[in-house]
Parts: structure tokens; C-alpha cells; sequence
């Protein structure tokens, strides 16, 4: 599968940050936002309310009309609500703006455009997406450790949020726990080329980056970065976060772009 997609890529200090949106945003009916917000803990386990206001505002300004759908599924015992509120999310919204749990959405069944799946020939994801404008995924930029491997979480892991757990939980109803089988890095090759492909835009909020020593997304360590990385491609954007943050390439981002 080759790609014919021109890149766009843009790096700020996360005080300078404006957001430039991907031409899909402009004069779009509807947009659809998906922020990592999945956990009940602040900066930079989730994105900061901060560059998510900037970007919202990027949206209004090339698309004043545009109906913005902020749709983001929990990974945790906490109640949707709770966590949205806890992060400050409701704080951001006007009239044109809806917060919408992934888990409660219908869903619809994406073919996987890879030549040979990893592990899904097709994975159940939002039928939302099939019905905005655009979409948009901000990531929060964060280092874990799974089975002895660090693992990169971006704007493509952020994708996870998307399906539903009851058909994707394994031992734990909170979690999505299918999607760690047989490993992570194999499973988002599947989660590109089902619903990634579909992303017109990604931002990563690295104004600090997140280090865990075990593979606990929610608790470790917050080293100062100070930048927000931004563009119309997630493999390209996630792949200069890692740059900036100075960490190693994931190599799944190499592995998917040859696949592409």
C-alpha cells in the first residue's frame, strides 16, 4: 500500500503554540476531536486543557459553524463523567460543542486496508467517524515499559480510546485489554489501517512527557519538554514527537510507513 499523502509538520513552544488545522477542518459541518483524556489524572498522563483549548480555537477560527464533537472512551474504573470533570473538560465546551463516551456510540465494522492484518482483519469502532468532516486526534506524549520493550504512547495510541470495551476487554472490564494481543506495537498496525487511515489531523501535547519504569500508563515520572508538535499526519507527527522528546522511534511508526 503506497501513500500519496503530502505531509504538514509543525513544532512550537508550547506558549507559542496557535494551531494551524488540516484543510479538512475548513468550512467542515462537523469535526470530530479526540482528546486523551482517559484517565483521572491531570497533565501528562492526558493532554493539557491548555493546548486542547488552542486547538479547539484553531478549529472555530477556520470553521466558525462547525458543530465540534469531543469523543474520548475511558480506560478506568471511574465513571466517564467523573474523569471528563476532573480533568476540566467541561470548562472548554460552548453551544457548539458535545462530549460524546466512545463506549456508549454505535458502532460499525472497519475492513482493515493492510495487506495482512496482524491480528484483525476488521476492528468495531465509533460509526461517527464515518460521519463528520474531519478528525482530529491530540495525544498526550507518554514512555511505558511492556513486557521488557518500551512502548511510545501518541496520537496514533490514542486511538485506543475509540473502540469499545465489552468487545475488546479481556480480564478487566475497564481496560481494552485484546488490544495487548500479542503486543501492542502489532495491534496498532491494525488500528492504522482500520480507522488511523482516517485521521485528516494530529496534535501531540509534549510540553512535558510522561515516563513510567513499569507499564502503568497513569503513574510515573513528568520530565519538562515544552513543546507541541502538530500536523495532517499521525505517523509523521508521532515520529517528530519522539525526536523532540528524545526518545528512540517507535519502531511501530517505521513499520506501519512501510506497510503504507
Amino acid at each position: 500500500m503506497s501513500a500519496s499523502l503530502t505531509t504538514h509538520l509543525q513544532v512550537a513552544e508550547t506558549s507559542q503554540f496557535v494551531y494551524a488545522p488540516p484543510d479538512a477542518a475548513r468550512s467542515a459541518r462537523r469535526i470530530l476531536v479526540k482528546p486523551n483524556l482517559g484517565y483521572p489524572v491531570g497533565p501528562p498522563v492526558t493532554v493539557s486543557m491548555e493546548v486542547l483549548r488552542r486547538v479547539l480555537l484553531g478549529l472555530r477560527q477556520v470553521s466558525p459553524q462547525a458543530e465540534l464533537l469531543i469523543v474520548e472512551g475511558v480506560c478506568s474504573p471511574v465513571a466517564f463523567e467523573k474523569i471528563m470533570a476532573k480533568n476540566g473538560l467541561y470548562d472548554l465546551l460552548d453551544q457548539g460543542i458535545q462530549v460524546l463516551d466512545a463506549d456508549t456510540l454505535d458502532m460499525v465494522e472497519y475492513p482493515n486496508r493492510a495487506t495482512t492484518p496482524a491480528r484483525f482483519k476488521s476492528m468495531w469502532a465509533p460509526q461517527i467517524l464515518q460521519e463528520v468532516d474531519c478528525r482530529i486526534s491530540v495525544g498526550a506524549f507518554k514512555r511505558t515499559t511492556l513486557k521488557g520493550e518500551f512502548l511510545i504512547s501518541a496520537s496514533l495510541k490514542n486511538l485506543y480510546g475509540l473502540f469499545p470495551r465489552a468487545r475488546y476487554k479481556a480480564r478487566s472490564n475497564s481496560s481494552r485489554g485484546q488490544l495487548h494481543r500479542p503486543s501492542v506495537p502489532l495491534v496498532l498496525q491494525d488500528v492504522y489501517f482500520t480507522i488511523g487511515h482516517l485521521f485528516d489531523g494530529a496534535v501531540v501535547d509534549c510540553d512535558q512527557k510522561f515516563v513510567s519504569r513499569d507499564w502503568k500508563p497513569d503513574r510515573g515520572e513528568a520530565i519538562p519538554v515544552g513543546k507541541v508538535i502538530w500536523g495532517n499526519d499521525l505517523l509523521t507527527v508521532d515520529r517528530a514527537a519522539c525526536e523532540v522528546a528524545g526518545e528512540a522511534i517507535a519502531p511501530y511508526l517505521t513499520a506501519i510507513q512501510e506497510l503504507r
